[in-house]
């Protein structure tokens, strides 16, 4: 396993095993590795020459302070977990010195309003950062695929959107959430949670598959109405937003159309930690 904390020298050894017909997978991580990263990793392996991973906890994602102070920093673990996977995966672990020399802020972009709706609504700037790293990364890598779970649904396809209009060589791949055996959607944020907590988050993806049932034979108001009253005399989960959405556009829907993909998303508060989940309505 090769191991490097400078893009300098990352860059250089690329240049070393890059030819002409090769590829390059890519699995940008903030660590804490689950299953759901280590399923990315697989994927990468298989459909790839050589299979890049990156750990890093990108402060200008952040809005809350708190919560980047609190974001599990596990790299050891986490190399461990890797080594059981292929001995074959470079990592790069920089520090926040290596990324951004000494300039710690997130350049501005235009999503096409992307950037407007649930994540970005309730976490002013987060977009931006997201945006901001994962172009460095990708020029610092120049990878030909990137993988993406689809638990962060808004920001594939943000990062999607970026590629687009950046006009980058890389191949975005969404790949399905993996989830605990209670259904939880796998999260860096699960380990912060207490047994008791982590047991009943289970109540985020039963909600959602009740309202993708009730959604087939009412209308999106309805679907709504059925998840803020199954939250409301909650006293462990305070729900933030669940909101019914066009997949292609993330805007959200007043009423159903023939031909369009739909999908719901949620945020839910466990005191202070903030878990998120999606699922397709078609």
């Amino acid at each position: 396993m090769h191991i490097f904390y400078s893009k300098a020298a990352l860059i250089a050894y690329i240049k070393t095993i890059k030819t002409a017909n090769s590829t390059i997978g890519f699995v940008p991580t903030m660590g804490a590795l689950h299953q759901g990263h280590l399923a990315l990793m697989q994927r990468s392996l298989k459909e790839n020459d050589d299979t890049v991973v990156s750990i890093f906890v990108n402060p200008t994602q952040f809005n809350n302070p708190e919560d980047l102070a609190k974001y599990p920093r596990t790299l050891e673990e986490d190399i461990k977990k890797m080594r059981t996977l292929s001995d074959k995966i470079i990592l790069y672990a920089p520090s926040v010195e290596d990324i951004y020399e000494g300039n710690t802020v997130s350049q501005s972009f235009d999503f096409d309003g992307l950037e407007n709706q649930m994540e970005g609504k309730f976490r002013p700037g987060h977009f931006n950062g997201v945006g901001t790293i994962v172009k460095r990364l990708f020029e610092i890598v120049t990878p030909t695929n990137a993988y993406f779970g689809e638990k962060d649904f808004q920001q594939l396809q943000i990062v999607k959107k970026m590629v687009e209009k950046a006009d980058l060589p890389v191949n975005v791949v969404g790949c399905p959430i993996f989830r605990e055996e209670n259904q939880l959607a796998m999260s860096s944020r699960n380990e912060r949670l207490s047994a008791q907590e982590r047991k009943d988050a289970s109540i985020i993806y039963k909600t959602l598959t009740e309202a993708k049932e009730i959604f087939q034979s009412h209308s999106p108001q309805e679907t709504l109405e059925f998840v803020e009253n199954s939250f409301k005399d909650n006293e462990t989960f305070d729900l933030e937003y669940f909101v019914i959405a066009d997949e292609s556009t993330l805007l959200p829907i007043d009423q159903k159309e023939n031909g369009k993909n739909y999908r719901a998303f949620i945020a839910v508060f466990v005191n202070s930690i903030r878990l998120i989940d999606t699922i397709s309505l078609n």
